[in-house]
């Protein structure tokens, strides 16, 4: 890969971080921040899990997992079971209010997403979902 093409690559991130970031922190874009969106994401498509593993998994520390998910539970949107196998241990579960406030969400920013995009081909959208994947899998093997 040639030395510009990753100073294009390196400068377009870090635009694009802070304009989502910028987006997220004026409520442009829905009513979760985007820690809760993903861990609301996570317990939604992986099913319960322990604070540990959903740390592990984000590559966040435990203490950081265990603050939002103890606001997510204050909110509702997430409660606690047991680990039948370790009773000082739980695990993480989404409620129906959460569930329901996650598809909000979602919709909400595949809404922002198409206004950003509607210019662009459907081809042009996959490719680039395609790319963001491929990268955020390259980015946690590191």
């Amino acid at each position: 890969m040639s030395e510009e093409s990753l100073e294009t690559i390196e400068l377009e991130l870090a635009i694009m971080i802070r304009r989502i970031t910028a987006y997220s922190s004026h409520k442009k874009i829905g009513n979760l921040d985007r820690s809760a969106y993903l861990l609301l994401h996570q317990i939604a498509t992986n099913g319960p899990a322990g604070v540990k593993t959903l740390a592990g998994q984000s590559q966040l520390d435990i203490s950081t997992i265990s603050r939002q998910a103890s606001a997510l539970e204050q909110k509702g949107f997430l409660y606690r079971i047991p680990d039948p196998t370790d009773g000082r241990a739980y695990f993480l579960e989404i409620t129906e209010l959460g569930l329901r406030k996650l598809r909000e969400e979602r919709q909400t920013r595949k809404i922002r997403v198409g206004e950003v995009t509607k210019d662009w081909s459907d081809e042009e959208r996959a490719t680039f979902g395609k790319l963001l994947t491929r990268f955020n899998i390259a980015a946690i093997q590191e």
